[in-house]
């Protein structure tokens, strides 16, 4: 065994195969797999291995269509061919009109990453799978790419592929230690000896937190047991003369697919059951858990009424084995939070259809930094402190239950709730508020007209529609409150701080105290990083001089990260995070100064306090930060407050706010005047697939200041042209927003694809942000927008079609 490799992946699944074969792909050969008895011989040996193109948004669709491309690769190759059945089709069925509406939406996301679903009637399904009844059945989902694939097989060959590329596999090895060095190195301790490692992956499917512990770090992973059974031959298929096409049937919570001349029938069951929370069998390989078909027997009724044929056969073997969620059931491939050289790609409860996907994705971060497409869906840091052993077990049961129910726009579901609150949610509660959950923060979506309130699951404007209108009217001509929770807020100390943003973002950086400054940070191919609110705060007695680092609720691992590995050991730089300290109410209207100067004694006149201004005060007696910054477009402030006295804080702006006619608004509004605005959501509009000249942030590039990160690749791709350019649109329908995804089309071709879209009350318009080829970027262009099936006009307009020239914000 060597004793230096420049990566050890551990675990021999598909995810650690994956990774494997795809770092020597990016040209890496020195790479090492680790497996602690035979490959394959966890989830992976006994998956009932799908291969489907459905993906809930672009990045998991692109993915799954890497994974089908490399197994037809694999497949045909002479070397070590994989059995493979490719092309059997897929049908996702639906019986109610909002999931049909939803497939709809599917396909047009699916559209812009090159795959083609159909939405077919009930009647279409039977034709194309006649062992399925249509009683209670609208239709489906078709996917003609859908398939299954040998599992075992499958692996080897990633392996086999990998060993010729230089890699090397050691099976029967057990990984008993990990420790890492000053210079962020590791070594790997193994029962066959110890390699020393520039990087190391976690690829340990349901063993992750066991390997995880090595390295001190937890995974919001845990295992469900999962069931399948494979039948005797069906004579309808045996007499077919073609492969049945796979079925997946969120009616009755099962899936089945053709096991030879019979079918092969899998159950996610409510009455399901978690495996392996106190602990894993040393001796558990290549194992199952005992059969338990009677926790089948409600979903197994429904199967029996959609597929008649089941109940003439009888059953040749039964499967029970652990397969791994996370909190919301996507995995977690990538950056381990708060380690240096280390990676994960665990969580793969759908592992082998997708896994080839992700292996491909995690390499690219390993090798060049970051991925050809933004990868936050799969990041390992959108999860958080909260996600515990026992909240990820919540959520697993729930995904599990949900397993072919996708999410509609703002469905809650309702596991796991209340992981992080504040002071003021039971307060909020009791006047009505809806909440939202943002990294497992409750925030207030809007406020519900009556206790029973709830509005309907689907993709057109709902009953909140005329809510959300009255609260944005509110803002726009008196004045709102509402509490922001979770907001990312980095503190920066040191006599070289300034030095050290300067180098980080890619604009000019504010010094002078008292003043903030919108920035984003670039990765080193000039992509968009970080978007962060920078605050100088001068000394005082909360503090010494100091910057806030403000940024999204969701990035507060991630950009931790990014800030730290930037740090040199020579500069006077501390960070330090102070998210679970502080809460921001923000007040906004063009009253809240009014509000402002009832609870303050301070100045805050347009004249001492301008725009873009922070200072320490306090609102009553509770000591608070006040940012003079705007998300909604009016007048408006940014009050931190620490959580202990924010009740205090609150209590005093709602007094003074009833001679304001002060109204509290939501999340929902928030989005509505934000779009109207122009303004960027992370990880919604602002993605590291773009730069900041095709994401509309020009402005906020400075290109004669000196070196910054990611500065020369910027320049470069600049000099180049852009990719894509992020424009507003105006969408001419009233029914339902432009959905995340949703695909531009011109003349039958894909030109552009939607990242945000919501109606804006006060412009009467139903707005949408979306990246199209530059050709079709200049104002007035009009494209036809993929709205859930129905196609119909977009015409780019001028961004911030609400008080463009920012009158209003600056008081």
């Amino acid at each position: 065994m060597k004793s230096r490799t420049r990566i050890v992946v551990i675990g021999g699944g598909i995810a650690g195969c994956s990774t494997l074969y795809h770092l020597t792909q990016e040209g890496w050969s020195d790479v090492v797999l680790i497996e602690r008895d035979e490959l394959t011989s966890g989830t992976t040996w006994h998956s009932a291995a799908q291969v489907t193109n459905f993906g809930m948004n672009q990045t998991m669709v692109g993915l799954k269509s890497h994974s089908i491309a490399l197994y037809k690769k694999l497949r045909d190759d002479p070397d070590y061919p994989v059995g493979y059945h490719h092309g059997d089709g897929g049908i996702r069925l639906a019986n109610t009109e909002a999931q049909m509406q939803g497939y709809r939406h599917f396909a047009s996301m699916a559209r812009g990453m090159g795959v083609e679903f159909e939405v077919i009637d009930a009647a279409e399904c039977a034709r194309r799978h006649p062992l399925i009844s249509t009683e209670n059945l609208l239709g489906g989902l078709w996917d003609g790419e859908d398939g299954d694939i040998d599992p075992a097989q499958l692996c080897q060959a990633l392996a086999f592929h990998a060993r010729k590329a230089g890699a090397e596999v050691y099976r029967h090895t057990q990984v008993v230690g990990l420790t890492q060095h000053a210079d962020d190195t590791w070594t790997v301790e193994t029962t066959q000896g110890n390699i020393d490692a520039d990087i190391v992956v976690n690829a340990c499917g349901y063993r992750v937190n066991e390997v995880g512990a090595m390295m001190g770090v937890h995974h919001p992973v845990a295992s469900m047991e999962h069931q399948y059974f494979v039948t005797e031959d069906i004579p309808t298929i045996a007499a077919a003369g073609h492969r049945m096409p796979l079925l997946r049937c969120p009616i009755s919570d099962y899936y089945a697919r053709q096991e030879k001349n019979g079918l092969l029938v899998g159950f996610y069951e409510q009455d399901c059951k978690t495996w392996g929370m106190d602990g894993i069998s040393p001796s558990f390989a290549n194992d199952l858990c005992p059969d338990d078909l009677d926790r089948v027997m409600d979903v197994l009724e429904g199967a029996f009424a959609r597929m008649p044929a089941l109940t003439e056969v009888g059953i040749k073997r039964i499967v029970n084995g652990p397969i791994t969620y996370t909190i919301d059931g996507a995995p977690l491939v990538g950056p381990i939070p708060g380690k240096r050289n280390a990676f994960c790609i665990i969580g793969l409860r759908a592992g082998v259809g997708e896994g080839g996907g992700h292996g491909w994705l995690l390499a690219q971060q390993i090798v060049h930094g970051e991925a050809c497409y933004d990868t936050w869906c799969l990041d390992p840091r959108r999860f958080t402190g909260h996600a515990n052993v026992e909240l990820t077990a919540l959520k697993a049961i729930e995904d599990y239950q949900n397993e072919f129910r996708f999410h509609f726009p703002h469905e809650e579901r309702p596991a796991g709730r209340m992981a992080k609150t504040t002071p003021l949610t039971p307060v909020l509660a009791a006047e009505g508020a809806a909440f939202t959950v943002v990294n497992g923060w409750e925030r207030l979506d809007y406020i519900k007209p009556h206790a029973d309130f709830e509005p309907t699951l689907g993709f057109d404007f709902d009953e909140t529609f005329d809510l959300v209108a009255a609260e944005v009217k509110n803002v726009q001509t008196n004045v709102g409150l509402t509490e922001v929770n979770g907001f990312n807020r980095i503190e920066i100390t040191g006599a070289d701080r300034h030095a050290f943003l300067n180098r980080m973002i890619c604009g000019n950086m504010t010094k002078r105290d008292g003043r903030v400054g919108l920035s984003y940070l670039l990765n080193h191919q000039g992509m968009i990083k970080c978007e962060a609110t920078i605050a100088n705060l001068p000394a005082s007695d909360r503090g010494p001089a100091r910057v806030w680092y403000g940024s999204a609720a969701a990035a507060e691992w991630h950009d931790l990260d990014w800030l730290t590995a930037h740090v040199r050991p020579d500069e006077d730089v501390q960070l330090r995070s102070l998210i679970n300290d502080q809460t921001i109410l923000v007040l906004a209207g063009p009253k809240s100064r009014a509000v402002l100067e009832a609870v303050s004694r301070a100045d805050w006149s347009a004249e001492a306090f301008p725009w873009l201004s922070v200072r320490e005060c306090f609102i009553g007696f509770a000591p608070a930060t006040v940012m003079g910054v705007s998300f909604s477009g009016e007048l408006a402030y940014e009050i931190h407050v620490l959580n202990a006295s924010l009740y205090a804080a609150y209590l005093a702006l709602r007094q003074a706010g009833e001679a304001h006619g002060l109204k509290l608004f939501g999340a929902r509004a928030i989005e509505s005047m934000r779009l109207e605005k122009g303004f960027l959501h992370w990880k919604a509009d602002i993605l590291t697939e773009f730069d900041p000249f095709e994401t509309a942030l020009e402005r906020f590039v400075k290109r004669d200041k000196g070196d910054f990160v990611g500065k020369d690749a910027l320049l470069r791709r600049h000099a180049e042209g852009a990719c894509r350019k992020l424009v507003t649109l105006d969408v001419t329908s009233t029914r339902e927003p432009a959905h995340d995804g949703a695909s531009l089309m011109l003349e039958g071709k894909v030109v552009g694809t939607v990242t945000s879209g919501a109606w804006g009350h006060r412009v009467g318009m139903n707005l949408a942000l979306a990246f199209v080829a530059p050709e079709f970027a200049a104002i007035g262009e009009v494209m036809e927008l993929d709205l859930c099936g129905q196609m119909v006009p977009a015409a780019v307009i001028a961004p911030s079609p609400y008080d463009p020239g920012h009158a209003l914000m600056r008081g």
